[in-house]
């Protein structure tokens, strides 16, 4: 089942953590950010949306993604 979540990163470090995050895990995610879909392991597509309410897609489960995730999530 697909499962989707609205993240903020604010700061480069954030991002790199984010990215460091999604590589860890086997499937794939995928940023949204209007109609623009990032790869969320890569860390150059992922700074472009700094600053942004982004939604997260993916199809998975990873206990340490999931964790970060909670970290960054939009209220």
């Amino acid at each position: 089942m697909m499962k989707e979540r609205v993240i903020r990163l604010n700061h480069p470090k954030d991002v790199q953590e984010f990215v460091n995050a999604a590589t860890q895990c086997e499937f794939d995610i995928n940023l949204i950010y209007q109609h623009i879909f990032i790869d969320a392991k890569s860390l150059i597509g992922v700074l472009g949306l700094l600053r942004q309410n982004t939604k997260v897609s993916y199809f998975g489960e990873n206990q340490g993604f999931e964790q970060v995730l909670q970290k960054y999530a939009v209220a």
